[in-house]
């Protein structure tokens, strides 16, 4: 089975391709340096990015849109993902050596699950939001109420956690006494006594990952932006819009090649020697892509929604503001007195 580069859900077995006499895979020990690196550029930019975003959207408690609700469900998951990147670098700059133990294993794997399925049912819920609130703008007000908001929210976790639970049960960490290192993978030795039945495992996850995490989301996103006919009223999707195509040009690449991994599971695909190793060269990359989406969404926020953008600054000057040194309110009280004293 996989080990991955990332962290993620992937099955490859690292260690055992590379100590393997048949195929050289030594062209992608490169990502022991390049990943730690993008892997903590994102955290840096992720956590404060995605802390500014959940700190407006708190405050802003009086004026939220249901589109800010989301958006802050959104940056929590993001956020809650990024701080677990610190060990993936460790991970990978060690050779994909895990020292952290097997609960940290299961969680931090875990959490990157939850992460992707929370924030792509957020984004459709989000598109469903505005599809309603556009094209039946005066029969969808029942539905569109704070109580039915929050229980999508809450069916938006619930299912999260239950689609990433095989990450918790089966990730686990294993001792490689030849090369002395421990890796963080996935074992169906609970399940499965074949490796036929293990390959079965690997592919279906792996497959019901990507529909479940991107392809069926991604096509209910692009129906609701699809029946919304007049063009000018696109113009208010330009927000959530923006959000779903950068998300989709993110994570496509990563569910491709993992797709297209699970399929040679199933002797679909070759495993030839030149296959396996275009596949290993280009997936601890297409899962940085798919990372650097959690980092962007802040950006995006600020760039594109302007009520997003002058809340933050509102924030921002009354930080200053409440932060104002003594010395400059008593210099203004002294500049005050002579005016005061000549009106009295």
């Amino acid at each position: 089975c996989m080990e991955p580069t990332e962290g993620s859900y992937e099955y490859y077995d690292y260690e055992e391709m590379e100590n393997s006499s048949m195929c050289d895979y030594s062209d992608w020990t490169p990502s022991y340096s390049v990943i730690p690196v993008l892997y903590m550029l994102i955290f840096i930019l992720g956590l404060s990015g995605n802390g500014v975003v959940i700190f407006t959207v708190w405050r802003a408690q009086g004026k939220r849109r249901a589109a800010d609700v989301y958006i802050g469900n959104l940056a929590l998951a993001d956020l809650t993902f990024v701080v677990t990147l610190p060990l993936w670098a460790v991970y990978t700059a060690m050779g994909y050596h895990w020292p952290f133990g097997v609960a940290l294993c299961k969680i931090s794997s875990y959490i990157i699950l939850l992460n992707m399925y929370a924030s792509v049912f957020c984004l459709t819920c989000m598109s469903f939001d505005r599809y309603l609130a556009i094209v039946h703008s005066l029969s969808s007000s029942q539905l569109r109420t704070r109580g039915h908001m929050q229980a999508s929210l809450t069916a938006i976790w619930l299912l999260s956690c239950l689609l990433a639970a095989p990450t918790l049960i089966f990730r686990t960490t294993k001792y490689d006494p030849t090369s002395n290192r421990t890796s963080c993978g996935m074992d169906f030795s609970l399940v499965v006594t074949k490796k036929k039945q293990e390959n079965l495992w690997v592919a279906g996850l792996s497959i019901s990952s990507s529909a479940m995490g991107f392809l069926l989301p991604f096509l209910a996103m692009m129906v609701c932006y699809g029946f919304i006919e007049d063009q000018r009223k696109r113009r208010l999707l330009k927000i959530i819009t923006t959000l779903v195509v950068v998300f989709a040009a993110c994570w496509m690449p990563f569910h491709i090649v993992k797709s297209i991994d699970a399929l040679s599971y199933l002797d679909l695909f070759p495993n030839t020697c030149s296959f396996l190793r275009s596949l290993l060269l280009v997936h601890p990359y297409s899962t940085c892509l798919a990372y650097v989406n959690s980092c962007l969404n802040p950006f995006l926020y600020a760039f594109f929604d302007l009520r997003f953008r002058s809340q933050c600054l509102c924030l921002l000057n009354l930080k200053k503001s409440l932060h104002a040194s003594p010395a400059s309110s008593l210099s203004s009280q002294k500049t005050e007195a002579p005016t005061l004293a000549t009106k009295v």
